[in-house]
């Protein structure tokens, strides 16, 4: 792993009021904090295990994230990925030698193709955020975070399929005597935040959020995690998803995805809420179409 910056920015300070330091996974190796999961399942396994390879079902971060882990530690991978995924992620996912397995654009054919290599080949099914390891390799993010600034009063992160706010969760409780952990979420993929409040997981039935790295849902591993060490999750809206992303590119100097700048939409949404605050935020990810902005 890179252990990644920590930047922050006179300008944003005073925007909100308060000191914001953001943990800048978009630097981390193939992009993501994904890495640090993908790396921690893998080196998790035996050596018999990992003689049979891994295998995983993703289209986005965690598909490049199994492929380079697996690559450094000479683990065959095999990724299934929907046939229309873009290309782009597809040809990332060769360049770490993944092998691709495609299948149909269904969480039920993705499912059954990976169930299928994995009673053929034997290999080792990694999830990218219900599994213990990969939460347990996300946590490092905001251990490194709270090593560098131990008087933080709260980590925010973006919350989509629940393993990046699990393990920082987990480091909050076990390396902090104070620090909160809040969510951000789309207002058009608010699983999470409708999950805390009936006490059970809830689905998307809307995707229609700019933040694509953020349209899955919580699993049965991280959502009593979730349940119990997290604060709250704040929802904000598209345009302000977008301003969020704009402000990070400008003022920074810096390329994040849209679904890293929810955290920080959620700052700017509830100034009154951190005001004074000592505030980390992790970047997630810089995995972007710098072809296709939303501004």
């Amino acid at each position: 792993m890179h252990k990644t910056p920590v930047l922050s920015s006179c300008l944003i300070n005073e925007m909100v009021d308060a000191d914001v330091v953001f943990k800048c996974e978009n630097f981390q190796k193939m992009g993501a904090f994904k890495m640090r999961g993908a790396s921690n399942a893998i080196l998790s396994l035996t050596d018999e295990e990992r003689q049979r390879g891994v295998v995983t079902h993703s289209s986005g971060n965690f598909a490049q994230a199994v492929s380079l882990a697996a690559k450094k530690l000479g683990v065959k991978a095999y990724i299934v990925m929907p046939e229309n995924a873009p290309q782009v992620k597809k040809d990332a996912v060769k360049t770490y030698e993944g092998e691709i397995i495609e299948c149909e654009s269904t969480p039920q054919a993705r499912e059954a193709t990976a169930n299928k290599i994995k009673a053929e080949k034997g290999a080792s099914f990694l999830h990218p955020s219900n599994q213990d390891e990969v939460i347990y390799g996300n946590s490092t993010a905001a251990i490194e975070l709270l090593e560098e600034y131990p008087e933080l009063d709260v980590i925010l992160t973006p919350v989509g399929g629940g393993g990046l706010i699990a393990g920082t969760a987990l480091a909050a409780r076990y390396f902090s005597t104070r620090c909160k952990v809040i969510g951000g979420e789309p207002m058009e993929a608010d699983d999470a935040y409708r999950s805390l409040i009936s006490g059970k997981i809830e689905t998307n039935t809307s995707f229609h959020t700019v933040a694509d790295g953020l349209r899955t849902h919580l699993g049965d591993c991280n959502f009593p995690i979730i349940k119990e060490h997290v604060e709250k999750i704040i929802r904000v809206e598209e345009d302000e998803i977008v301003e969020a992303m704009q402000i990070i590119w400008e003022r920074m100097k810096i390329i994040i995805e849209p679904s890293c700048a929810v955290p920080f939409a959620a700052v700017l949404k509830s100034k009154e809420e951190f005001k004074n605050k000592k505030i980390g935020i992790i970047l997630s990810g810089g995995n972007v179409d710098v072809t296709n902005l939303p501004f």
